[in-house]
């Protein structure tokens, strides 16, 4: 996950810092206020974590501003203010959970990690679209400009991963890896039919093509 740390004590911060990065979680740390909320602004985090008193902009106003802003990201507010009114309070107004300090590190994480997974099945997917091209991932159909478009399950897989990566090139090494779980060449020319059986049947009847060749490098599907 992407978490913003917004905290002003130097050693506080370290440590958060620390324990996050082990866990494999890309951090980032605003040492006041109103540097965390222009990050925060930016939506990219999976989860806040705000120190209630701040410099310049304290936590909560820092909380409230987003919320007022539509910044829907989960927010775990740490403060030694701990009696229930405080935690109530801090709940009340945006935050997400309420940690007292001082608090164990181990917890501190569990409970920013907990938020990001309920934030992920909040979030779930159930359909991709690219330009007229839409994947219903639940009743598992395609279609285009309003036309059903059947596919095999393998092609509707390869089409799934092109769209969630719509805009980027994939190489061929991802589609083996991510299509067909291979994590090795098996030096055929499988990926090569299945996306000219897909140009056949999402691109052949309709005005302009989705799928694009870059090539040295692999495809790209866009609008």
């Amino acid at each position: 996950m992407k978490i913003l740390v917004i905290e002003d004590d130097p050693k506080a911060t370290a440590l958060m810092l620390k324990g996050l990065k082990d866990q494999g979680h890309d951090a980032d740390h605003a040492p006041d206020g109103k540097s965390g909320l222009s990050q925060a602004m930016s939506g990219q985090y999976d989860v806040l974590i705000v120190d209630r008193m701040l410099p310049f902009m304290d936590g909560m106003a820092v909380i409230m501003a987003l919320r007022a802003l539509g910044v829907d990201t989960p927010a775990l507010i740490l403060s030694a203010l701990g009696s229930l009114e405080d935690r109530l309070h801090g709940l009340r107004n945006g935050g997400d959970d309420y940690l007292t300090k001082p608090c164990s590190l181990g917890e501190l994480i569990a409970r920013v990690e907990l938020l990001g997974r309920r934030r992920s099945s909040q979030k779930a997917e159930t359909s991709l679209k690219v330009g007229d091209l839409e994947m219903d991932l639940l009743a598992r159909k395609v279609k285009r400009a309003g036309r059903a478009i059947e596919l095999h399950p393998r092609e509707f897989k390869l089409l799934e991963y092109l769209m969630r990566n719509a805009g980027s090139v994939v190489t061929r090494t991802m589609l083996l890896e991510n299509v067909w779980e291979f994590h090795f060449d098996p030096q055929t020319n499988v990926i090569e039919v299945h996306i000219a059986r897909l140009r056949q049947k999402i691109d052949r009847d309709f005005g302009s093509p989705l799928i694009h060749t870059v090539r040295g490098a692999g495809y790209c599907l866009r609008a």
